[in-house]
């Protein structure tokens, strides 16, 4: 397409650099639609081309066009290339801010006065509930309480409905302490005339469904809509967008259903899938010629998804790279313990850098925040800079500055004991215990940060005392100023979702890890599958995955077996993660 960025585009144009599938959605202008589109198939190109070509043929006015995502960055990047394409005039949004906007015009006419303050997060208050409550809770599990207050609201349930639910308690709550919590929360809120993040999509929703005059000017406002990430849409936000809606028609959705991994804070791919049921005589497209990766990675996505419910087949690009670059996916590698995991992996992309790879190329991916400090500590050894992402760094995280802090005041006192039983004595004073809590949160992963240090016991020499520990603590923590030059991504797979780098490794698939130990049902299992597949299709040329045998843990190392998905991602590969020809081969030292 010529012309400057953000100059009206013919809608010749818009379609001529479109692949044939791509093309076909650029062109259903009107009625529901549905894009399935696979990763790396081009999805945002496809709906934002086809948004530009609705305005440039006259089929939209733009201001009369909403997109809705999920995050500020996705909407800030659908707004950006609206520009590009001469569409600016279309608003793109969150479902959070397309709300707020409405409620802050309409309230004063409505209720009267201004909207109430929206609260910047619910830890002070649901605190201050639990003292009301004459409970003792801990931040942690705080946490987790204000996650289960999201998870209620987006799922459209009244504190009495969630109570029923039967939902795992945070911490060592018992279900009716969490529901006076939940209450009280509610009633601290409405009496200071707050709202929180979920209520803002709440009352939204309800002056729409209560106020005809209300759903009248916005139904005028807006006709067509386009939704990305509708896999990710929750009960509370299609209820939203059905009244935004009214009785049109003009709604497309995008989204993949192998890239679900959000069931656990209310959504529902089941909208995506049945969307056709839902919207009878819907234009159903699949977008599946994935330019991202290489034939070898996607193949090795293909083998995991297959089968699965709403699973698309990927298929290569012609010509979307060399032939050259089109690197096999090894055998996933066993390491003794993540230690070595980690220096071996530190080892292969010290070698991509020497061979003239730029660090901000490389990924390396895990399944828990905990999982970066063997990570930080082998590539700090080799010199390479890296930086965290969607994440604080683990020197960072509270609980584990709140460790060092009591520890070092612990070190100040003469002591003869053990240095196992001193830290752990600190660690324990701190909620640390030998067994790890049941399921997953904000309290989980306290304990994990928590069993990291333990596990740095471990590799202390014999006779090391409390203060020699904490030094080197300290020290570990002051050499961790992350840089702003070029690194190595480290990231969660959750973190990782709608990004992308020419190299990904993929550490610690294990048993516990992928799937996470608490993940013991077949629904949860499926959904650590589907992060598996976000992890691996975030790989554009090389791939490579591995886990280890032992983890860190304090006292005596715990072993590990290879994850169950590993054994799908090729044919030479056992259920034991190696491949069949070297069958009982023992683990690499790294």
């Amino acid at each position: 397409m010529s012309g400057a960025p953000g100059a009206p585009a013919t809608p010749e144009a818009l379609l001529a650099g479109l692949d044939a599938q791509q093309r076909v959605a650029a062109e259903a202008l009107f009625g529901p639609v549905c894009i399935l589109a696979g990763a790396g198939t081009g999805k945002t190109r496809a709906i934002t081309h086809r948004i530009a070509y609705g305005v440039a043929s006259g089929a939209y006015a733009p201001n009369r066009v909403m997109a809705l995502t999920f995050t500020s960055r996705a909407a800030a990047e659908l707004r950006g290339r609206l520009r590009q394409l001469g569409a600016g005039g279309v608003s793109a949004r969150t479902f959070h801010s397309a709300a707020l906007a409405q409620l802050n015009y309409f309230w004063p006419q409505v209720v009267g006065g201004q909207l109430p303050s929206v609260l910047d997060g619910k830890g002070r208050i649901l605190g201050q509930a639990a003292e009301t409550l004459k409970l003792k809770v801990d931040t942690a599990t705080l946490r987790d309480v204000a996650a289960e207050i999201e998870w209620r609201k987006v799922s459209g349930l009244s504190v009495e409905q969630y109570t029923a639910a039967g939902r795992p308690t945070p911490g060592s709550l018992s279900a009716e302490q969490v529901a006076d919590l939940l209450q009280r929360y509610e009633d601290l809120k409405d009496d200071r005339k707050q709202i929180d993040f979920e209520d803002v999509l709440l009352a939204c929703a309800g002056m729409i469904e209560t106020e005809p005059a209300v759903a009248m000017q916005v139904r005028e406002q807006y006709r067509f809509f386009v939704v990305d990430e509708y896999q990710d849409v929750s009960p509370l936000q299609h209820q939203l967008l059905d009244l935004w809606l009214g009785t049109r028609t003009d709604l497309c959705v995008v989204g993949d259903a192998s890239q679900t991994i959000y069931s656990f804070a209310g959504a529902r791919s089941d909208y995506l899938l049945g969307f056709e049921r839902e919207h009878p005589g819907a234009t159903v497209l699949r977008l599946e010629q994935n330019y991202r990766s290489t034939a070898p990675v996607i193949d090795t996505a293909n083998r995991l998804m297959r089968g699965r419910s709403g699973a698309l087949t990927l298929r290569p690009a012609e010509a979307a790279h060399t032939p050259e670059a089109a690197e096999p996916v090894p055998e996933p590698a066993a390491y003794e313990d993540d230690r070595a995991e980690a220096r071996a992996v530190a080892e292969q992309i010290a070698a991509e850098l020497a061979a003239g790879a730029r660090p901000e190329h490389i990924a390396v991916l895990y399944r828990v925040n905990v999982q970066a400090a063997a990570l930080e500590q082998a590539l700090g050894d080799r010199g390479i800079s890296y930086q965290i992402r969607g994440a604080k760094r683990f020197f960072d995280l509270p609980e584990v500055r709140q460790a060092i802090m009591s520890l070092r005041a612990a070190s100040l006192a003469a002591t003869d004991d053990p240095l196992f039983k001193s830290v752990s004595d600190v660690l324990r004073s701190l909620g640390w215990s030998v067994q790890p809590p049941e399921g997953r949160g904000a309290v989980r992963e306290r304990w994990e940060s928590l069993n990291a240090i333990m596990g740095l016991v471990d590799e202390q020499p014999a006779g090391q005392t409390l203060r020699g520990f904490t030094d080197e603590l300290l020290a570990r923590q002051a050499g961790q100023h992350e840089p702003t030059m070029s690194a190595v991504t480290l990231a969660t797979l959750h973190a990782a979702k709608g990004l992308e780098w020419p190299s990904v490794y993929l550490v610690g698939l294990s048993e516990g890890l992928v799937p996470i130990s608490y993940a013991t049902t077949f629904e949860q299992v499926d959904e650590e599958r589907r992060l598996l597949y976000v992890g691996i299709t975030r790989a554009r040329r090389r791939l490579r995955l591995s886990w280890s045998a032992r983890g860190n843990q304090p006292g005596r190392p715990s072993l590990r077996q290879p994850s169950r998905f590993l054994g799908e991602l090729r044919p030479a590969v056992t259920a034991e993660g190696r491949d069949s020809r070297t069958r009982g081969a023992a683990p690499s030292r790294g």
